[in-house]
């Protein structure tokens, strides 16, 4: 009920501070009243949990108390919860489109064993290690054979190097929304989809770093599979993350060697036909018993974004990025971020920028780096005066290296 009446207090239109430290900070008081934590500016890595997530948590134990095998009934309807709104975050077409995972990787991993043959598969050399290492140790058993497309000398991924490669006998595209390290944002993936199919490809996205904070629709942009989570932006933690399969994929029948009993077509049945009945749609892509709490953990950050739009978060998101950026600026620091083909957080290009991680940790402003790239993302719980004292202790640190 706190978080209903934040929003309808929070009204529509586009954020601003004001409002959202009245009525969204308080859904946040846990991890606000902290003041020895310094500023965060991590929120692209580790989304900071409301309140209710705690509740939402000890609510889903109180049900293995209260009614120990009969508490299925409730973790059971929490699964399918979590389904729908990452459904509608995602602008899947139906529920059981999305199948719950606790990672990426267990998803893309799924999606690679749907197959009997070995596949060719292109992909980019910005994914991130949870996708990218596994396409590597596939290809050094053999399993897959890998192409990969690397960034021009400016740093960035073009489409047009990505679809070169995407030609008959390519069985799969793997492919990030938002890149890790960079930010950068593919904007053309709906005619590189077309393009893949017209090839008899198929494509994956990771939409770990746009899923939450920018509007999303995997039916509009032909995805065959999409792979993301609610660890960062969606404030859900580790765990609760999830693979999108195409619908009319499901409904011709792909089936996946990474299944468990749950995929059964009546689990609790403890039926043994042959040959083995798979459950329907997405519910044949289950796997064993569920890590029931993860869908739990994730859905008070769920409804909060689906509830304040991901369209106001990604406007506001943008007007941050410019408003850390000009402050940037103003210490003679270049940074990127603030376009529509950028993700969630503004890029700081140093050789150093492990080294300024730990510098502005011990002045009390947290942030990472990937690479050679010092992430820092704003979120709607940074005030415009942590951005200033960010920007003013970046400096300090740069002058001290």
């Amino acid at each position: 009920m706190r978080v209903q009446q934040a929003l309808a207090a929070l009204g529509p239109g586009p954020l601003e501070e004001d409002a959202l430290r009245a009525h969204v900070w308080p859904l946040f008081s846990r991890v606000l009243e902290r003041p020895e934590r310094g500023i965060y500016l991590a929120n692209h890595s580790l989304g900071r949990p409301l309140d209710r997530t705690a509740q939402d948590l000890a609510d889903a134990v109180d049900a293995w108390y209260a009614e120990l095998g009969g508490a299925w009934g409730t973790w059971l309807a929490e699964r399918e919860r979590f389904r729908a709104l990452t459904a509608r975050l995602i602008g899947a077409a139906r529920p059981d489109c999305v199948v719950p995972r606790a990672s990426a990787g267990q998803g893309l991993r799924a999606v690679l064993n749907a197959h009997d043959r070995p596949l060719r598969v292109v992909t980019t050399g910005g994914e991130f290690d949870s996708l990218d290492y596994i396409l590597r140790v596939y290809r050094e058993r053999g399993r897959i054979a890998l192409e990969v497309v690397p960034a021009r000398a400016d740093g960035r991924f073009h489409i047009d190097d990505i679809a070169a490669r995407v030609v008959r006998g390519v069985d799969l595209v793997v492919l990030s929304h938002a890149m890790f390290r960079t930010g950068q944002l593919i904007e053309a993936v709906e005619p590189l989809a077309r393009q893949a199919h017209d090839a008899g490809a198929r494509l994956l996205l990771d939409v770990y770093h746009s899923a939450g904070v920018v509007p999303l629709d995997v039916h509009a942009l032909m995805v065959d599979f999409a792979v993301g989570g609610s660890y960062k932006y969606l404030r859900g933690g580790p765990g609760a993350a999830w693979l999108y399969v195409r619908p009319e994929l499901l409904d011709a029948s792909l089936a996946t060697l990474d299944i468990g009993w749950f995929a059964k077509r009546e689990p609790f049945a403890y039926l043994r036909p042959e040959p083995p009945q798979a459950g329907a749609g997405g519910d044949a892509w289950l796997e064993s018993t569920p890590a029931v709490l993860s869908c739990a953990q994730a859905r008070a950050g769920l409804e909060l974004t689906l509830g304040i739009g991901v369209g106001r978060l990604r406007a506001y998101s943008l007007a941050q990025q410019a408003r850390l950026i000009e402050l940037l600026a103003a210490q003679g620091i270049e940074a990127q971020g603030a376009r529509r083909d950028h993700g969630a957080f503004v890029v700081v290009v140093h050789p150093q920028a492990r080294e300024l991680v730990k510098e502005l940790a011990r002045r009390g402003v947290t942030v990472d780096a990937r690479g050679d790239c010092l992430r820092l993302c704003p979120d709607i719980l940074n005030a415009d005066e942590e951005l200033q004292r960010a920007a003013s202790q970046l400096g300090v640190a740069l002058a001290g290296l």
